[in-house]
């Protein structure tokens, strides 16, 4: 049964996460993410180009291998869905008008490419380097790098030279970006946007080499609920052995010896988790439920060595904040590992 969009605003989150994502009733049209995607269309013809990417809601961002469209998240197409997600992963991606634009872009530049095969020329290639590189299994971005332009967050495009493209491309669309002076003197980072300005100038009135309509895993064609998406979602953050953090919380909270009068370590890992949570994540670029989900552990860790505090506030916060954020870094390249595997 279809969910009427009035009876899915009044719905508790026990009772939502029972509804398959096909019955949820979702559409584009009609929605909050009409003005941005109309905003999206402007651009593109401000910037003199015919091309228009289809889009559809999936259970993520993509554009899919040979299509010239793009998937956007179905929980911001309602408020409700918003507010659902922020509870279930702290964090939603493309949330704010901004932010959603932002990812429009980008995944306009990975739709245009597969619309005109972009990517199979050589010119494009000694840009951006081959397509068919293998995503790196333990990317850590080089912050000090001006080789590369930024949009997304996380120094994205340094990820692969499709993600390189698609960066590149939507700093070029943005409206009064100004790519000239921003990046004039990031050599490597201005060169490809120059390029990106001719190529665009090239194809601008060309029609499409690819015009695949696919929707790939269409939100109505879902068949599972809200609780089992976020049950997988979740599990590709999945706990670790906690003695890993043994060695290193011992040496910040100090062991035994600490002074029982003194605030257990439990207890201010507890008290300033949603400060830590919200740091480490402006610092790595992490997703907030994997930064949540080490410092559960750790509290846990925390609570059965007995721990408490051995330095000030002030410097246990630092310790534990960077501690923190070495092993969400470790751990994303684990989990990159086991994905490539």
């Amino acid at each position: 049964m279809v969910l009427g969009l009035r009876r899915l605003a009044a719905l508790s989150d026990e009772q939502l996460l029972d509804h398959r994502l096909c019955d949820l009733g979702l559409s584009i049209e009609g929605s909050r993410l009409e003005a941005p995607l109309a905003q999206l269309h402007r651009e593109l013809a401000n910037a003199g180009l015919r091309f228009r990417p289809h889009a559809w809601l999936s259970t993520s961002w993509f554009s899919p291998h040979g299509v010239p469209g793009f998937a956007i998240p179905f929980y911001l197409a309602h408020p409700r869905l918003i507010r659902l997600e922020r509870r279930q992963m702290f964090e939603v991606e493309g949330a704010t008008p901004a932010t959603c634009l932002r990812l429009f872009r980008h995944e306009t530049g990975h739709a245009l490419d597969w619309a005109y095969r972009l990517h199979w020329r050589k010119d494009w290639r000694e840009r951006f380097g081959p397509a068919s590189t293998p995503y790196r299994e333990s990317y850590v971005p080089r912050r000090r790098s001006r080789d590369y332009v930024m949009n997304l967050e996380n120094w994205y495009a340094q990820s692969h030279p499709l993600e390189d493209f698609a960066e590149t491309f939507a700093v070029w669309l943005q409206p009064r970006s100004g790519w000239r002076k921003t990046y004039a003197n990031w050599r490597k980072a201005r060169r490809k946007l120059e390029y990106v300005d001719g190529l665009m100038a090239e194809i601008a009135d060309r029609p499409p080499r690819v015009r695949s309509r696919e929707r790939t895993d269409s939100v109505g064609r879902l068949r599972l609920t809200l609780r089992e998406y976020y049950r997988r979602k979740q599990e590709e953050y999945g706990h670790v052995d906690r003695s890993i953090y043994d060695l290193e919380l011992e040496r910040l909270f100090g062991t035994g010896s600490a002074n029982v009068r003194h605030k257990r370590a439990a207890a201010f890992l507890r008290e300033r988790r949603g400060e830590l949570r919200r740091r480490v994540a402006r610092w790595t670029g992490q997703h907030q439920f994997a930064i949540d989900r080490v410092l559960g552990d750790m509290i846990v860790r925390c609570r059965e060595l007995g721990l408490r505090l051995h330095y000030s506030d002030q410097e246990t916060g630092e310790g534990v904040a960077i501690l923190v954020a070495t092993h969400c870094i470790r751990l994303e390249r684990h989990r990159r590992l086991e994905y490539f595997r």
